[in-house]
């Protein structure tokens, strides 16, 4: 069992040994999206990041229960406790049942996860399969003192669970300041404080989703699916709690103090929040309505692209930060991406016919120790990638002659590689179509055998011309004495 991993604690914004509390178990939840329209950009990082982590902890050889979330009630307009439910919503205005929406968008977010190569999780509960669950834990914060009812909706009671526990300690918000910094709204009136948030609302005549209750006609809150399902499928404590980092204020701040006041102890031993991928240096988001989906991205069809980026290009893109740092979207940034991802896939491809030597004039085993120190300084997929690059040099040496590997070596470069760029990065090759394999090459020749026509011609501007547009769209070219040879970078 491998203990080296070091992951960054939101809790004590510090990076911790990851120990597990239960070894070789780990139970990570991640909050999943809310399925009243198509994934966007936004949604394929906190995807890929856990997907990564998911992926690092099962090669360490972790048990690991990967769970979900599906938010498909119980989330209102602008994450208040005011306003019409977003799916219903949705399904009010499409003029189709709730869970026609819900099944619609979880279907293509799957697709969309399928496309970016990202793992299944273990478990991907439905937030209206768990109404019982929710109805219970509000009974129990009740009975424990920290909620009250007023008019058939239930409040959490903030201020009384902050005279013994440390509401705020997640995000660092100080409860003083949600005092004197927030106002009581239209409609929240019937709270004792504007900072108290809803466990069960009362559904108005309109409200379409809604079940029975003990209080009344309603619908869970949002923050509170996601600790009923996680100590449901994780137990009462567990490893890891991930999302991005728009949910640490109040969503996930609440369901600390949910999860405190339902059991009497701190329910998550690791929080991790991925920053966002901004526009123009601001957020993307459904809300903001500045979103890329990640349909348009894969073919192209958005005003802000300039074309279309495959999924695999998409998440070396992704990669390429580290996942606490803000990610700001380019298509110069997408572009080079995809230069980077074709040239270490070609020095992979380069390295499965690669000959041995009887020595190595390259250190692998300091590669691959290099690798590894950078997944275990908290995901440092960046450092990872620059690394593998270090290699890529190497790999390119060995095939024009410069360099030597030996057979051991050989094989254990190979592995390296198979293991990190497709095991644990979840990066796969991606096929072209058989007319672009057959069209593209000879595309190519024709137009460098027409420069050759030129040079003969000595027709030296369009034969320049012909060369620098080609090297500009990435594709190198040499001059041999039979002719030329090409490659792109």
């Amino acid at each position: 069992m491998n203990s080296e991993l070091v992951i960054y604690n939101t809790l004590n914004r510090k990076k911790e040994k990851f120990e597990p509390i239960n070894p070789p178990f780990v139970g990570m939840y991640v909050c999943g999206p809310t399925v009243y329209g198509d994934a966007h950009l936004g949604h394929a990082r906190p995807a890929i990041t856990f997907d990564v982590l998911f992926r690092y902890l099962q090669f360490l050889d972790y048990k690991v229960r990967y769970v979900r979330n599906i938010t498909d009630v119980g989330h209102l307009e602008n994450d208040a406790d005011e306003g019409e439910d977003k799916i219903a919503k949705k399904a009010r205005l499409d003029k189709v049942e709730p869970m026609e929406i819900v099944q619609k968008y979880v279907n293509a977010f799957h697709k969309n996860m399928e496309q970016l190569n990202t793992l299944p999780p273990s478990i991907e509960p439905h937030a209206s399969a768990h109404i019982i669950e929710q109805s219970d834990m509000v009974k129990q914060i009740i009975k424990n003192g920290f909620a009250y009812e007023v008019n058939g909706s239930v409040y959490f009671d903030v201020e009384k669970y902050a005279k013994t526990n440390n509401y705020g300690k997640l995000s660092g918000r100080v409860l003083e300041d949600l005092q004197s910094n927030t106002r009581a709204l239209d409609g929240q009136s019937e709270k004792k404080n504007s900072f108290d948030f809803a466990l069960w609302k009362k559904a108005s005549p309109e409200h379409i989703m809604r079940w029975d209750s003990e209080w009344s006609e309603g619908f869970p809150g949002w923050h509170l699916e996601c600790s009923v399902m996680s100590t449901k499928y994780l137990g009462e404590q567990f490893d890891i709690h991930g999302g991005g980092l728009d949910l640490q204020f109040p969503h996930h701040e609440c369901e600390i103090a949910q999860s405190k006041a339902a059991t009497g102890i701190d329910a998550v031993k690791y929080w991790m929040h991925n920053n966002l991928i901004t526009i123009d240096g601001q957020k993307m988001s459904k809300s903001l309505g500045n979103f890329i989906k990640l349909d348009e991205l894969f073919v192209g069809d958005h005003k802000a692209l300039e074309r279309a980026y495959s999924p695999q290009i998409t998440k070396f893109f992704i990669l390429q930060a580290h996942y606490r740092n803000p990610l700001d979207f380019s298509n110069a940034a997408l572009q080079a991406s995809e230069k980077g991802l074709d040239r270490m896939f070609k020095a992979y491809d380069t390295l499965q016919n690669l000959k041995s030597s009887v020595t190595s004039t390259f250190n692998v085993n300091e590669l691959k120790e290099k690798c590894f120190a950078a997944l275990n300084d908290d995901l440092n997929t960046p450092g990872l990638i620059s690394h593998l690059f270090d290699g890529v040099k190497f790999i390119n040496s060995v095939k024009d002659g410069k360099a030597t590997i030996s057979e051991t070596d050989l094989d254990e470069l190979k592995k390296l590689y198979n293991d990190v760029l497709f095991d644990i990065l979840g990066l796969k090759l991606e096929e072209k179509s058989s007319a672009e394999n057959s069209i593209l090459p000879k595309v190519v020749d024709l137009l460098l055998n027409l420069r050759l026509e030129a040079k003969k011609n000595k027709d030296f501007a369009t034969s320049d011309k012909i060369r620098n547009e080609l090297t500009e769209m990435g594709v190198v070219v040499k001059d041999t004495k039979d002719g030329f040879e090409w490659s792109v970078e």
